[in-house]
């Protein structure tokens, strides 16, 4: 027998060739014997000679098709230097924040701290150190109990801050323009109606996360969306807070209330005597604070595809 083209073997009477792992038959019409093999692709798996079925959501397709296997978890991990930098950053605040305490402390009854304000100095000073220790529980491993304390203090530094430096500016602000109208003194200027004034202030986010632990109880959760890549083999699920973006900017929109409204107040005590020297070095804090916060919100929402976040 001769075959076309000079070949002797005998060739291979067939219409299709037999499907690779991970590839479904699919039936060419009007020749029910013959098929083309398509390979399952995507997160999809072989179910059966004829048919490939997407993996459930929490799974991807093995390496050949064949079946699904869990999707790995990931989480931000202390060794990453994207923990490791806050971490150092945060303890040095803290040491510097406690350092300040302790020499308040030392020296509480000398002028200098009697003028400084010395309740509402220490009231910021916990709002700092709130701030700070914060970073700890962004890093920590996410269940229900780190979550709520996250809602809870995630604010609540910035608030504290915020209402305590609110409050003297406000007070100076008030001493001089009542001075500008009347040798009377203003009204709730002393240490202790200051304090209530700024726990009013920050009881007001308490209230907030109490009312969203209401509608919304805090828990874990992994994120199969977020890091669904095109590539199975690059697909991972996050562990973390069930907190929204727009929830969290929420959360903090009351700090950045309090926050603009003591940048008006900075504002307003910008033209006091010199020798009073907390109104500029207040107007210089929260001028650099709302250029930071400028910058925050859209580099936040900027990486809302990065796992680091």
């Amino acid at each position: 027998m001769q075959w076309p083209g000079g070949v002797r073997q005998i060739p291979f009477s067939i219409c299709s060739h037999p499907c690779q792992p991970g590839e479904r038959k699919k039936i060419v019409k009007g020749i029910p014997c013959c098929w083309h093999c398509e390979r399952c692709d995507g997160y999809q798996y072989q179910a059966d000679t004829f048919t490939c079925k997407m993996c459930r959501f929490d799974l991807r397709p093995n390496e050949n098709h064949t079946g699904c296997v869990p999707i790995p978890i990931v989480k931000l991990e202390w060794s990453s230097p994207w923990a490791v930098i806050p971490v150092l950053i945060a303890v040095l605040g803290i040491m510097a924040t406690l350092f300040v305490v302790v020499t308040f402390i030392r020296y509480n009854d000398t002028p200098i701290v009697k003028a400084s304000g010395r309740e509402l100095s220490y009231v910021l000073l916990t709002g700092i150190f709130l701030c700070y220790a914060t970073t700890f529980l962004m890093i920590s491993t996410p269940d229900v109990g780190i979550c709520s304390l996250r809602r809870i203090f995630l604010g609540l530094g910035m608030s504290i801050s915020y209402a305590a430096l609110l409050t003297k500016t406000n007070r100076i602000y008030r001493i001089f323009e009542q001075g500008s109208m009347s040798v009377s003194a203003p009204r709730f200027i002393s240490p202790a109606s200051q304090l209530v004034i700024t726990f009013t202030l920050a009881s007001v986010q308490l209230l907030g996360v109490c009312i969203w632990f209401g509608v919304d109880p805090s828990k874990a959760i992994i994120d199969y969306e977020d890091q669904r890549t095109s590539n199975p083999a690059l697909a991972r699920g996050v562990l973390k807070c069930d907190i929204s973006d727009l929830s969290l900017i929420c959360l903090l929109g009351y700090s950045m209330l309090l926050m603009v409204t003591c940048t008006v107040y900075a504002i307003k005590t910008r033209g006091v005597p010199e020798t009073f020297n907390e109104a500029k070095p207040i107007g210089f804090t929260m001028y650099t604070t709302c250029i930071i916060w400028l910058a925050f919100i859209p580099i936040f929402f900027g990486t809302s595809q990065s796992t680091e976040k």
